[in-house]
């Protein structure tokens, strides 16, 4: 109430209660990433289109090298000969190899250059092979002819990349659907009414309209108008948000049911959106664990498969069959590429940022969100975090022959001209019917009054009891010592000279924060509370909760010390704060998550921004983390088990026993084991980040610290 209730010990502990707010990408994995010069895996929607032009022509250009090989024709008991029929398949298969083949050529020599040997060296060796076979017997220096499977084998491949960039790149439209969140126009308000413009000749202070259904085109601040916005795309928060003057929008969110008029503040890359963006982006590329396993199974993959074609090749020139040797040696080089296992962690990576985005989690760091899967402690920041920061009536009573209804609309009355959060939280209990009140004053440390259709009602704690010369009667005495032994802050309202009834203030708690608490348990989780708030005020908010643990009365400097002693005893930590005061606590954390970041993305001291406010977004946090961690030790078993299991059968070792394979049929197992981790990857879009919303009965409020 202005600074009418500033001074009133019981009245004004607000300001105490906030005192919380105040290495390399994927794309080198095991020398896959750069496909043939192709690049990382940003771009994969344009690699798709490349390698599926290259199949169909290709496919075309080897359809003859099949029909004029002369196996083919002892198989199909047909013969087409005729003068230059002998330089269809050397011709066409030269063509096929040299053009089908050149991504797998140049990026086998990048690999090479740079000595990451991997998948795309492997694909070289073994179409080179071939290659240099089939053209050394067409000159007559030897008897080796390996055409018809040449071109087969570059086409299947290319298939294999056109698929599986397919598949990657439904894995990467994170980026592209944050950027296709912004409107390729705005209404920009002029003194004459709105023109429509690019969004580049927005510039700020520039005022735009933003009509029903259409999204916010740069980040601001309302100047006139309210609306439910949409903001599911950036925060992950299901229902739209009540917005009004003064309040801040964000590009991209979407106004349901009004025009708003919006200043703009920031643009471009200083937008939330752009720095949502950089976030995802950074994820994507950042280094894990798993994956720096991975590259180095795909690079121990390469020398095994080169040993095992040196040996396969030896061994059957040994006994006589060279040419059987060459065709064993290129099926080993290629069903043993690394493919699968070098895209095993890079898909999870990509997929997991991607939704967790959508959802408002975004990850700054990916050891973070390995790491959340082990945690066994979530220490809770208690304001703006677990609770809503802002005060709520708890309770109220009146004396004998009055209704409490009537107390507390009374006392709205009298509060309503005051801009005291507390007088707010006092009106928005009495909803509607409040009386109209004259007259108003605000008494400065003790409260305020006003005229109430004819009653004179001031409302105050107690240095309003003691001006007055008031004393509490005793059939409240109860109830208000209850209250403060609580924590609460109670006011009595006083009606012409004689007190009718009191109220009690607290912190509101979420209402998701029960909820969340619950789930954490129920994943094996102690839960922690760590405020700066009095004791009994701290043990009210773990009792609502049923937070396991409390450290009271603790300043802001000090919750990093909190961290640390959890630590001690040898538990592993994540941190939930609001990025500002808890820097120092989120940044000692095993994890920090800054929580409710909104707008502000670029908190520097915590692995996972929270874009909403909602702590059940850590659960989802959690099982994320043990989802893809899931899909990456599935992906790398297949991969590894995979390679272990074809490569003695493709070297031949089961050959006495009629089982063998073609390179042909080598190339589509390589492919097919790569779209199986592909689509095992995609399974991740499976879990559901977002919580339904809790029930009213959920909603909780908490004593204000006296």
């Amino acid at each position: 109430m202005t600074s009418s209730h500033a001074e009133t010990d019981d009245v004004h502990p607000h300001a105490a209660s906030h005192e919380g707010h105040g290495d390399g990408g994927h794309g080198d994995h095991g020398g896959h990433g750069d496909h043939g010069g192709h690049g990382d895996h940003g771009g994969h929607g344009d690699h798709a289109q490349v390698f599926r032009r290259l199949f169909w022509w290709n496919l075309l250009l080897a359809v003859p090298v099949l029909v004029f090989s002369p196996q083919i024709q002892d198989w199909f008991g047909y013969s087409l000969d005729f003068d230059g029929a002998d330089w269809v398949a050397p011709v066409l298969g030269s063509i096929v190899y040299w053009w089908g083949g050149w991504p797998f050529l140049s990026g086998g020599w990048d690999e090479a250059r740079r000595r990451q040997p991997g998948m795309m060296l492997l694909i070289a060796m073994a179409i080179t092979v071939a290659y240099g076979s089939s053209l050394a017997s067409w000159l007559g220096w030897g008897d080796l002819d390996f055409w018809w499977e040449l071109a087969a084998l570059i086409v299947v491949m290319l298939l294999g990349h056109w698929l599986e960039m397919k598949a990657i790149g439904q894995a990467q439209g994170a980026l592209s659907a944050l950027a296709a969140l912004l409107p390729d126009s705005a209404e920009r308000v002029t003194d004459t009414g709105t023109q429509i413009v690019a969004l580049a000749e927005l510039a700020l202070g520039d005022v735009v309209l933003v009509r029903p259904g259409a999204r916010v085109p740069a980040d601001g601040v309302i100047v006139s108008g309210a609306a439910e916005l949409d903001e599911s795309m950036i925060t992950g928060e299901s229902r739209p948000v009540p917005r009004g003057d003064g309040d801040k929008v964000v590009a991209g969110t979407v106004s349901t049911d009004s025009s708003i008029r919006v200043r703009i503040e920031a643009l471009g890359e200083d937008t939330a959106l752009a720095g949502i963006r950089r976030m995802v982006e950074a994820a994507q590329s950042s280094r894990s664990r798993a994956q720096a396993l991975a590259d180095r199974a795909a690079a121990a993959l390469f020398y095994l498969a080169a040993g095992a074609a040196a040996v396969t090749m030896i061994a059957w020139a040994t006994v006589g069959d060279a040419a059987e040797g060459v065709i064993r040696t290129v099926t080993v080089l290629v069903i043993a590429c690394p493919h699968a296992l070098g895209l095993a962690i890079p898909l999870v990576i990509s997929i997991s940022t991607a939704i967790s985005a959508r959802a408002g989690i975004l990850v700054k760091d990916r050891l973070a969100l390995e790491q959340m899967r082990t945690i066994d402690v979530v220490l809770f920041d208690k304001t703006g975090t677990l609770t809503r920061g802002k005060h709520a009536v708890v309770d109220h009573a009146a004396v004998a022959g009055l209704d409490r209804s009537q107390v507390l609309a009374m006392a709205a009355a009298a509060e309503s001209d005051s801009e005291h959060p507390m007088a707010r939280a006092v009106v928005a209990a009495a909803g509607t019917g409040v009386p109209e009140a004259k007259d108003f004053e605000a008494l400065t440390g003790r409260g305020v009054r006003a005229d109430v259709e004819g009653t004179a009602v001031a409302v105050g704690g107690p240095a309003l009891m003691d001006q007055l010369g008031l004393a509490e009667p005793p059939e409240l005495a109860e109830r208000t010592s209850q209250w403060r032994r609580d924590g609460g802050s109670v006011l009595y309202v006083v009606a012409d000279g004689e007190v009718v009834g009191a109220l009690t203030l607290a912190d509101e708690i979420r209402p998701e924060s029960r909820q969340a608490v619950a789930e954490l348990h129920t994943r094996g989780k102690q839960v922690v509370l760590v405020t700066g708030d009095a004791r009994q005020v701290a043990d009210a908010v773990a009792a609502e909760l049923g937070i396991d643990e409390v450290f009271a009365e603790v300043l802001p400097g000090d919750k990093d010390a909190k961290v640390a002693e959890l630590q001690q005893r040898a538990l592993s930590v994540a941190m939930v704060g609001d990025g500002v005061n808890d820097a120092p606590a989120l940044a000692r954390a095993d994890v920090g998550i800054a929580i409710g970041a909104g707008t502000d993305v670029a908190i520097e001291s915590a692995g996972v921004v929270l874009a909403s406010d909602d702590p059940r977004s850590v659960v989802g946090v959690i099982d994320l983390s043990a989802a893809s961690y899931r899909k990456m030790v599935q992906n790398l078993v297949w991969a590894t088990g995979y390679n272990l299991l074809a490569i003695p059968v493709a070297a031949g070792v089961f050959a006495f026993a009629g089982i063998t394979i073609s390179p042909a049929i080598a190339a589509i197992a390589m492919s097919a084991s790569t779209i199986i981790v592909a689509a095992n990857a995609q399974l991740l879009r499976r879990i559901d980040l977002r919580r339904q919303d809790p029930s009213p009965a959920t909603t909780a409020t908490v004593p204000a610290p006296a």
